[in-house]
């Protein structure tokens, strides 16, 4: 008997783990090398761009988390999902979780006055579309079938 398939994605760790985890790659690789944005850039605006891209993060997730609730499916993308969630963010991006810490760790980056977050972000873009994202397509895609492929023709992946 062939084994059903799990009803979750797969993917390859929890997302926050990947980009934490490049994040932390970056601090050593600062402290081994420092690597700052221009000094020409003031200070002030550095660490207003970067509070801003942290506080955009902030409500995004809270939009997100709200939206996912509200249709009684799990945060979790190693736990089945149980309703396809259009609504909030996901009007806009179809992974608003995910560009929500992309701004966040790019905002910390700011903050920390390190160009090296910056740089390991495509890095870390791809590990998340490969291990997770197209993961989640595929299995979103078996699991709600046309109105999931409807969707991703409606709304970008990231904005």
């Amino acid at each position: 008997m062939a084994n059903p398939q799990p009803d979750n994605p797969g993917v390859i760790a929890p997302p926050p783990f990947i980009y934490g985890g490049m994040f932390l790659l970056s601090l050593l690789l600062h402290k081994r090398r420092p690597l700052r944005f221009d000094p020409r850039l003031p200070r002030s605006i550095r660490r207003l761009f970067g509070a801003s891209l942290i506080g955009i993060a902030g409500t995004t997730v809270i939009s997100a988390v709200s939206a996912m609730r509200k249709q009684h499916t799990n945060i979790d993308p190693s736990q089945p999902t149980t309703a396809l969630v259009v609504e909030g963010p996901f009007k806009v991006s179809r992974n608003p979780l995910y560009l929500s810490m992309t701004f966040f760790f790019i905002g910390l980056s700011m903050l920390r006055n390190t160009l090296w977050t910056l740089l390991l972000m495509p890095i870390t873009l791809l590990i998340m579309r490969k291990g997770v994202i197209e993961r989640e397509e595929r299995y979103l895609t078996r699991k709600f079938g046309d109105q999931y492929t409807q969707y991703q023709t409606q709304v970008r992946r990231w904005i």
